[in-house]
């Protein structure tokens, strides 16, 4: 089975938090809820970390860039 996207993964964490909140869940019944969640959440997490780490990547990359096209440019002042 595939991990499923961020967006899916936080809509059933929303999902988990709203069934531990509402009134009459019994202790094991909150007890999976939990557990559920809490994987729920490491899987966002997943998906935060993967997605920071790209961004970091670009943006190393698109400032290596542009130091090397000021190195490429001549001097304006002359």
């Amino acid at each position: 089975m595939n991990q499923p996207t961020f967006e899916e993964a936080f809509v059933k964490l929303e999902e988990a938090v709203k069934a531990l909140e509402a009134a009459g869940v019994t202790l094991e019944d909150a007890t999976r809820i939990f557990e559920e969640g809490m994987h729920l959440a490491r899987i966002c997490h997943q998906h935060l970390s993967a997605t920071e780490l790209k961004i970091t990547h670009l943006q190393r990359s698109f400032g290596e860039q542009m130091t090397l096209a000021d190195q490429d440019e001549p001097n304006a002042q002359g």
